[in-house]
């Protein structure tokens, strides 16, 4: 009896774990055997031209917003279409004024609680008060640089008629093992999760920040907003209404990488939570979706089930380390779905960073993983606080 159970246990969690798998390796082959595109359309030329206000909700970012701000004024775009809000939270009088020293808007919202969700509802409600116009709307993080072709491109892919989409968000920080492992990390979600389902037209996952959107559907969307995990709420809410995400590769938005353990941790925990959160929200709209064919909102809600990428990966090996010291028949399963969540990772990389000083990193990922399952149970159900990266 006992046998039995166990192998029936053994045989449940592998099945769990192989929808998580093959999920991530037929994207991951999608990516890899892609035809990619030789040929970048330029700008040049171009007299159509959208009007974009970008917002930088900054809660207590001193120590990167101007430098941010003043970087993204370089644009090459026509200065009458675009315009830049700071939304200042908790952040000192010395860099306000020195905001304000630039052509930006700086607002000084006081909130008893603050959270990015918040932000942006401020701006927008001081956008409508103000009687100000615009075609889209950008968020940007207070530590995020772009390059001076970025709103040029941008709207190249909106005159295309997307009305939401994100741009490759991607390490400006390497120094450091864990700052390369999460930016390791974050490209392969990149290629998993955007322009692998771009590829076959599904649409792209959201990350937070180098998002754009049609300005007047963010308007009337932006109040439904009420969690950390905004990114996911949004794109529940563009799913739900069949509005494609559009996931532009060669529009880089450079991300500071967090540099320590705690901070990964807790940057880990606080997603954990949005996926969960975001899991409970789209489930009673699931069975709509199927019998609509909503394929997007299904894939979108598949997603929120998946097993995070590095507990797949640690997790597959201790069961095949385990499995094998009860019985080498019943681990060969467990050995062949490490191996594919293996390569369907390794395949996921960006050629230019498959290098043996990145991929060693990849040795931190069993401490990392047992310190993130350690924390589960602090999980945040609310998730409604202020999320960013520490800066040193």
């Amino acid at each position: 009896m006992f046998w039995q159970t166990l192998h029936f246990t053994d045989i449940i969690l592998w099945m769990l774990t192989a929808a998580s798998t093959f999920y991530i390796f037929f994207f991951s082959m999608i990516f890899l055997f892609h035809r990619r595109t030789k040929y970048l359309p330029s700008p040049d030329g171009i007299q159509d031209y959208h009007s974009f206000l970008v917002i930088f909700p900054a809660y207590g970012e001193d120590r990167v917003i101007t430098k941010s701000v003043a970087s993204f004024l370089q644009q090459t775009y026509p200065e009458n279409k675009y315009h830049l809000m700071v939304v200042s939270d908790h952040m000192k009088a010395a860099t306000n004024e020195a905001l304000r020293q630039l052509p930006v808007s700086v607002l000084e919202p006081c909130f008893d609680n603050s959270s990015k969700a918040k932000s942006l509802q401020y701006a927008i409600d001081h956008v409508e008060n103000s009687g100000q116009k615009y075609d889209y709307v950008i968020i940007l993080d207070a530590d995020n640089i772009v390059n001076d072709t970025f709103l040029s491109y941008l709207n190249m892919s909106c005159l295309r008629g997307f009305r939401a989409i994100q741009c490759h968000r991607c390490a400006k920080n390497s120094e450091g093992s864990i700052a390369q492992l999460d930016g390791l990390s974050e490209e392969i979600n990149n290629s998993i999760f955007r322009k692998a389902h771009n590829l076959i037209g599904l649409s792209s996952a959201l990350i937070g920040s180098g998002m754009c959107f049609e300005y007047e559907w963010f308007k009337s969307h932006v109040h439904r907003l009420s969690t950390a995990g905004e990114d996911r709420e949004l794109e529940q809410m563009l799913l739900q209404e069949h509005i494609f995400i559009r996931y532009e590769e060669h529009i880089p938005v450079f991300d500071e990488k967090v540099s320590n353990e705690e901070n990964f941790q807790r940057q880990r925990r606080r997603w954990m939570s949005a996926q969960i959160n975001s899991l409970q929200n789209m489930l009673p709209q699931l069975p709509r979706a199927i019998m609509t064919g909503n394929i997007n909102y299904v894939d979108k809600t598949l997603q929120q089930m998946l097993i995070p990428r590095s507990m797949l990966l640690v997790f597959t090996l201790l069961m095949s380390v385990g499995m094998l010291l009860i019985s080498v028949y019943w681990s060969v399963k467990w050995w062949l779905l490490f191996l594919i969540v293996c390569f369907s990772l390794t395949g996921a990389i960006p050629k230019a960073l498959r290098k043996h000083h990145i991929l060693s990193k990849v040795t931190m990922l069993p401490k990392l993983t047992w310190k993130m399952l350690k924390n589960v149970r602090h999980i945040d159900r609310q998730n409604k606080d202020f999320l960013h990266t520490d800066h040193y």
